[in-house]
């Protein structure tokens, strides 16, 4: 074990705390900046974008530009950014490709990626087939179910391996990513057998709630909810239409009530409000 120097020691500094004189001062340790999970999410649209601008054969792009493909603005995105070191150059904008290379690099995309499936029924079947992933860095290698009249098909070239077998193929595969799409019941026996494979990452779309090691990173997808955040939105909107709209109608009525010989002012008989009909 080594000792750090006492004062006054010929070792350290004047002051007994810092470097030998003359001697470069210890590089300071790199400070990580916390991203908020809003602005990584926003992170990877704008992956996406920047990957779309590229093929077109975009250098650069202004934060205006980026920002209005992305569906936020301009002030957003450089916040969003500035979090992975990124300001861009003043009347230029930001590189496309070195963009697109340093938010892949936060993102961890430029480390491989592998996804297995489990569970084939009609949502793992569309997961399954889905082509996408594989164009985004997270080719689908490993499918798992129990059934038998699914277990040893291919789909999409992939053979359905038994459920059983998570451990030794994740391994032989490289899996890093497990999505599971079990019923609720099965679903935490999946997601045991994943994590002792050494998966690390698991969007989880089984109506549960899973218990993992503090290693573990889990994703809850649950289509229920989202429609039901959705009808929230839907509600919330159209009160706030109607109670403009009763304001309104109200002010109108005010309005009328005010200008002499209206339909209000009168009842509509050519009385004024209040008054007696002769």
């Amino acid at each position: 074990m080594t000792l750090p120097p006492h004062a006054g020691d010929p070792q350290s500094g004047a002051n007994g705390t810092g470097p030998v004189d003359g001697a470069a001062p210890a590089a300071a340790a790199p400070v990580v900046r916390a991203i908020p999970e809003a602005t990584v999410a926003r992170l990877a649209v704008y992956l996406r974008m920047l990957g779309e601008l590229a093929e077109q054969g975009a250098d650069t792009v202004s934060s205006e530009e980026l920002a209005t493909a992305s569906g936020v603005n301009s002030a957003k995105l450089r916040k969003d950014l500035s979090y992975i070191g990124s300001y861009g150059i003043r009347g230029v904008g930001y590189e496309v490709r070195s963009l697109h290379h340093q938010i892949e690099r936060t993102l961890g995309l430029d480390e491989p990626q592998t996804v297995a499936v489990v569970g084939i029924g009609n949502l793992g079947h569309a997961l399954a087939g889905y082509g996408g992933f594989g164009g985004r860095g997270f080719p689908v290698t490993a499918l798992f179910d129990i059934d038998p009249d699914l277990v040893g098909i291919h789909i999409n070239g992939i053979l359905v391996d038994h459920v059983r077998d998570i451990a030794r193929v994740c391994i032989e595969r490289g899996v890093t990513i497990g999505l599971v799409a079990t019923p609720g019941p099965a679903a935490q026996s999946v997601c045991d057998q994943l994590v002792s494979a050494g998966v690390r990452c698991i969007l989880n779309f089984a109506p549960v709630v899973l218990q993992v090691p503090p290693q573990v990173e889990v994703r809850k997808v649950d289509l229920a909810v989202e429609l039901q955040v959705l009808a929230f939105h839907v509600a919330r909107r159209r009160t706030a239409e109607d109670t403009v709209r009763a304001s309104l109608d109200g002010a109108a009525a005010g309005h009328l009530a005010a200008v002499p010989n209206s339909p209000v002012a009168t009842n509509g008989h050519g009385a004024v409000n209040g008054s007696a009909v002769s």
